[in-house]
């Protein structure tokens, strides 16, 4: 490849020992040399116009192959406000998609839908003849047609799997809506999509991270079937992006199970451009369906869940899999969720020594104030997604009542945790929510909804992070988190060539502007995977 000069530019590199330059030399796939100052020659120059350039991004928790294989084949369901508006969406996907052997919709709203309104009679209105399922926008709950329900052998009687749940009505018979581990249990019973599918999917889940700026992600939910699809395009040369990947760990399974099991994953997948570094654990639910894990009772109804892992088992499986040099990755939304994760990265500490596999919990919506000091004590990484840190304007946050005012101050309390110590990294969760890491910034700076949205007062406005610490934390701390620091996450001499022209500074822009930011350029280990056009 000819070497490439991007110069007039304003380069932040987040690299403390050079942090600003003005050009930047391309050699191959990686970075050659950059100053300020008069530029090399090369035979192929970028003249940048002054604008922001910065290392790619790094979303650490996104899954984005179930993210793009739901763009491809899911009717969007994320905006309906109505039950009239989700049917009419169900039926016009259903209606485009004759060949797809199950009808699926992804993202309706928690606060809007819910057990008390969505069921199978719903989606057989549009949908009689044909097996369905709608995901929440969470996708920890999910609603079956009637069709699905006979194919997956769901009647009344059935037990519940364990850490889920089959909603009922008053005579007992299921509705249709699903929660938790009851979703899987459905899925793996109804028709599959084609491995084309899959394959489209993740083309278009890649390409839509390009277009946002992202070189780099961590999927936070392996499974063999994730990993052939990252492996396969991997070994192609296919990617756009580097994959780390975080190995789904089970509550039934034993310390050898889980260590054979990532241990395979790791040997067959060991990267850089895909491998598998991390253990995944859901330690609980979600509010919107009460499976969030507390250390007090809900403060709206009463009653509580525990953990999906108990201390034990726990311990003893963040014990084995550190010792196996895995990084361990923890769902957590509850503030005893968070506390029984950190019990077992404690124990798991006690037991092989500190080393820097920076473990990461994933979420921490409700944290006790005593948990956040043992975040860095710990050398736990805080992994965040402080797009939901706000007060929708539209859709109501049935979590609050349950939360309560007593513990609202800790809720997504992340400068609290900062300033404690605790390292951090920014994330989406995609497609749960947006991907775009404007969108999510802007919110982490103002606390609240985008103003094109009308938005609500700030939400705990003494928790707004800086613009300085947002790009920090998705460049070169989230880098850390998904383990390739040593050759990304820094614009710096021998580092990938991964990096994103911006058609305005975030640095300088106001605030609430931030969320209007489009990347011109994305170049991803020297190549350019995306260039907008009105960059020419």
């Amino acid at each position: 490849m000819p070497d490439t000069l991007i110069h007039n530019a304003n380069i932040r590199t987040m690299d403390a020992g050079r942090p600003r330059a003005t050009w930047l030399l391309i050699r191959g796939d990686r970075i050659a040399a950059l100053g300020s100052g008069l530029p090399p020659d090369a035979a192929t120059r970028i003249d940048a116009g002054g604008r922001l350039v910065l290392p790619g991004f790094q979303d650490a928790h996104v899954h984005l192959l179930s993210g793009g294989t739901d763009l491809a084949t899911a009717a969007q369901l994320y905006e309906v406000q109505t039950i009239a508006a989700l049917q009419a969406a169900v039926a016009d996907h259903a209606a485009n998609h004759p060949g797809l052997a199950l009808v699926m919709g992804s993202g309706w709203q928690p606060g809007m839908f819910g057990d008390d309104n969505l069921t199978a009679a719903v989606i057989d209105a549009v949908v009689p003849d044909r097996p369905a399922v709608l995901f929440d926008s969470s996708f920890h709950n999910a609603c079956l047609n009637s069709a699905s329900m006979r194919l997956a052998g769901l009647v009344a009687g059935m037990p519940d799997p364990a850490n889920g749940h089959f909603v009922t009505d008053a005579a007992g018979k299921p509705t249709g809506m699903l929660h938790e581990d009851a979703v899987p249990w459905a899925m793996a019973r109804l028709p599959e999509l084609a491995a084309g599918d899959h394959r489209a999917g993740l083309l278009a889940g890649m390409a839509h991270a390009n277009r946002n700026g992202i070189t780099g992600i961590l999927d936070p939910r392996i499974t063999d079937h994730e990993a052939g699809i990252y492996g396969a395009l991997a070994a192609e040369g296919g990617l756009t992006l580097w994959v780390a990947g975080a190995a789904l760990v089970k509550p039934d399974d034993s310390p050898a199970e889980a260590l054979a099991r990532l241990g395979d994953y790791r040997s067959r997948y060991p990267g850089p451009e895909f491998h598998v570094q991390s253990a995944k654990f859901f330690m609980d639910g979600v509010f919107e369906n009460r499976t969030a894990a507390l250390l007090a009772p809900y403060a709206d109804i009463g009653g509580n869940n525990e953990p999906m892992f108990g201390l034990a088992q726990t311990e003893a499986l963040m014990v084995a899999l550190d010792a196996g040099r895995f990084q361990i990755h923890v769902h957590v939304i509850g503030d005893a969720a968070t506390r029984r994760s950190l019990d077992g990265l404690a124990a798991a500490r006690a037991a092989n020594g500190a080393w820097p596999s920076l473990p990461q919990l994933a979420h921490l919506q409700l944290t006790d104030p005593a948990d956040h000091a043992r975040l860095s004590e710990l050398g736990v990484m805080a992994n965040i997604q402080p797009l939901w840190a706000r007060l929708d304007p539209v859709v109501p946050d049935i979590a609050l009542d349950m939360i309560g005012a007593d513990r609202l101050g800790d809720t997504y309390a992340f400068r609290k945790m900062i300033d404690a110590g605790a390292r951090y990294c920014l994330s989406s969760d995609w497609p749960v929510s947006t991907l775009n890491p404007f969108e999510i910034i802007e919110t982490a700076v103002t606390r609240q909804a985008r103003s094109m949205d009308s938005p609500r007062e700030p939400f705990l406005p003494d928790q707004a992070m800086t613009v300085e610490q947002c790009v920090f934390g998705y460049t070169a701390e989230a880098a850390a988190a998904c383990w390739r620091a040593s050759f990304t996450g820094q614009l710096r001499p021998g580092f990938s060539a991964d990096l994103i022209l911006l058609d305005q500074d975030i640095f300088g822009c106001a605030p609430d502007r931030i969320s209007e930011t489009r990347v011109s350029l994305t170049i991803f280990r020297g190549r350019i995977i995306h260039q907008a056009a009105a960059f020419g």
